[in-house]
């Protein structure tokens, strides 16, 4: 037994660099796991600036000055936050407490409805059984609809939370655009200078990376904007907090999809009834599904993130019961990344290729792509 685990041991792990990316990934998993509240900040920092860098390349590509690229991207990132707070979020807190305050009434309605099924169907349900279920859920809301409308002095750390954000986050996106090469050849003066493995995965990691974080922000930016749209024309009660529920629901690959569409559905039934507006609202909610995962997606993603839809449902059930949103979001990075660190993991057959690669990096004139 011994034997065999020595063996293994010894086939998977002989290697400097495999110990040095196995004690990375640990360092990585315990800082999140104990420092991750108070890194936030820095980590949605991060996310920003991968998401401004684009810019910051394509004013540098028209001849625009380094230090005047950084500050115009800054600047957007700063109109889009008070856009954000001062224009989008108080329209969506209003929403959100007069959903909250019309949800008995909803309530009311939707039992009304449902209590003509045990006349109907007297074997598969009772009227007892109805009201039980609409008891028990109309107790839940109803505590939690009392919490949003008391926000108050007790949520001033929340609030506070929020103003750090505001301050902070812009100033560190602003210095990690501006130094980010720095920041890149410092972090790589840590490793060894030969590093095939590391290569592979970051040449596997950064195209499909890039593609996905800043394709997923314009995909939740282009839903959530038909959606309003739609549900403006249609008249439809809350369409800014339906269309922002709608936008964010492709976060979660298939499975957003199918629960957002519970209070789309919800609402649409309680305002009109079984009526034809109802059955427009529904058709285009399917319409826009439908042109998302069909249209928008190749568009964006470009078959970049090849990923089986189980490992995508896996990974944001389990990266998602870690670290919550964050884990959510990078869920299919997070995934892409263990499938490249399987694929680079040393074997005989990857040795002849990373020498060839090393060798060839290593040539005068050649210059190190991954430490740009």
């Amino acid at each position: 037994m011994f034997a065999i685990v020595r063996g293994w041991v010894n086939r998977y792990f002989s290697q400097e660099e495999v110990v040095l990316l196995v004690l990375m990934l640990l360092a990585a998993l315990v800082v999140l796991a104990t420092l991750g509240g108070v890194l936030a900040p820095v980590l949605a920092a991060l996310v920003i600036a991968f998401l401004m860098q684009g810019m910051v390349l394509r004013l540098e590509s028209w001849k625009v000055p380094h230090w005047l690229s950084v500050t115009i991207a800054c600047l957007v990132l700063v109109g889009a936050i008070a856009g954000l707070m001062f224009v989008v979020m108080p329209i969506i807190w209003r929403q959100t407490i007069r959903l909250f305050s019309e949800l008995p009434n909803m309530i009311d309605r939707g039992q009304e409805l449902l209590l003509l099924l045990p006349e109907q169907y007297p074997r598969l349900v009772s009227a007892q059984q109805i009201e039980e279920i609409f008891n028990t859920v109309g107790s839940e809301l109803g505590s939690l609809g009392q919490t949003v409308l008391t926000f108050s002095v007790a949520n001033l750390p929340i609030l506070a939370a929020v103003l750090i954000y505001l301050v902070v986050v812009p100033i560190l996106v602003f210095f990690f655009l501006k130094d980010s090469e720095k920041l890149v050849a410092w972090c790589t003066s840590f490793l060894p200078h030969q590093r095939p493995m590391l290569r592979q995965i970051w040449y596997e990691m950064n195209d499909q990376v890039a593609n996905y974080v800043r394709g997923k922000v314009i995909e939740i930016a282009i839903v959530a904007v038909v959606s309003y749209i739609a549900f403006l024309l249609l008249g439809v009660n809350y369409a800014l907090l339906l269309a922002v529920a709608v936008g964010l629901s492709v976060l979660i690959p298939y499975i957003g999809a199918a629960v957002v569409t519970i209070p789309v559905a919800a609402i649409g039934l309680f305002q009109w009834g079984w009526g034809s507006e109802f059955f427009w609202l529904m058709f285009a909610y399917g319409i826009i599904q439908l042109l998302d995962g069909n249209v928008l997606v190749p568009i964006l993603f470009s078959e970049a993130v090849n990923l089986h839809p189980v490992a995508i449902i896996m990974a944001v059930l389990v990266f998602g019961g870690i670290w919550g949103f964050w884990g959510v979001f990078f869920a299919i990075p997070l995934a892409t990344l263990a499938k490249a660190i399987m694929n680079a993991w040393p074997t005989a057959d990857h040795q002849a290729e990373w020498q060839e690669r090393e060798a060839l990096l290593s040539a005068p004139g050649v210059v190190d792509d991954a430490e740009q």
